[in-house]
């Protein structure tokens, strides 16, 4: 499958009442590839996250997605509608139900229209890429470990039958051989469903396995743009940051 979704945000202002997070955020999510927004806490990647969904309304500049060769600006819509567009998000802390088992938890992913159309191939699918998932199906979530949480919250956004997909700081929490696990399963899923990928990290050493491209958020400007995981890592002010040089 083809990836023909992109993204592109262009001069926004957002932030909660009287404070403003992001100032000027321009950022290009190209059709097929995985893009990396970069930034320690509190920098505002968890705000463009929740300003491409709808959660966070901009007072400035424009987020416009192209699904299928249409251009959609997102701004004034609501999360629901951007969902029924074709958008996932998988929430930094999972955002999970507990007390329901995986099966349920998945199947609450299947609420848009053209999800709901393909619920039961999709929860193959997705039992197939997460075969964990499949053993403990009737499980609580509540009882699960944290990687295998941050295996229910993305098979929910495939269950959604997404076209870009957003995550935001997979690795919270997570031990770091199961960070490593989780940024391949994006990478596997971007690959077998064609999708279109932006991700919000802090962990720029995982991070950068996956990533075609990437952006670095201080205080919540767009501070560098690399146009390669190569040109990440070489960069002044990421190996400032990131890697104490």
């Amino acid at each position: 499958m083809l990836a023909s979704s992109s993204l592109e945000i262009s001069g926004i202002d957002a932030g909660y009442g009287a404070v403003r997070v992001l100032e000027d955020v321009s950022l290009t999510v190209p059709a097929g590839e995985t893009v990396v927004l970069l930034g320690t806490n509190g920098n505002g990647k968890t705000t463009l996250m929740r300003s491409i969904m709808g959660q966070v309304r901009p007072t400035r500049g424009s987020i416009r997605a192209t699904l299928d060769g249409v251009t959609h600006e997102l701004i004034g819509l609501s999360p629901e509608a951007i969902v029924e567009l074709g958008i996932a998000l998988v929430p930094e802390g999972r955002r999970l139900f507990p007390r329901l088992t995986v099966e349920q938890n998945l199947q609450l992913g299947a609420y848009r229209q053209a999800a709901r159309a393909a619920l039961g191939r999709n929860l193959e699918l997705c039992y197939d890429m997460f075969p964990r998932l499949a053993e403990r199906r009737a499980q609580l979530v509540g009882s699960m470990s944290g990687g295998e949480q941050q295996m229910v919250a993305l098979g929910r956004a495939l269950m959604t039958a997404p076209q870009i997909l957003l995550v935001d700081e997979p690795s919270v929490g997570l031990a770091p051989i199961l960070v490593s696990r989780t940024m391949e399963m994006i990478a596997e899923m971007k690959a077998r469903l064609g999708l279109t990928v932006l991700m919000a990290e802090q962990n720029f050493h995982q991070a950068v396995r996956i990533a075609d491209r990437g952006y670095v958020i201080v205080h919540g400007h767009l501070a560098f743009q690399g146009d390669s995981a190569a040109a990440l890592q070489d960069n002044e002010l990421v190996r400032k940051v990131y890697l104490g040089l």
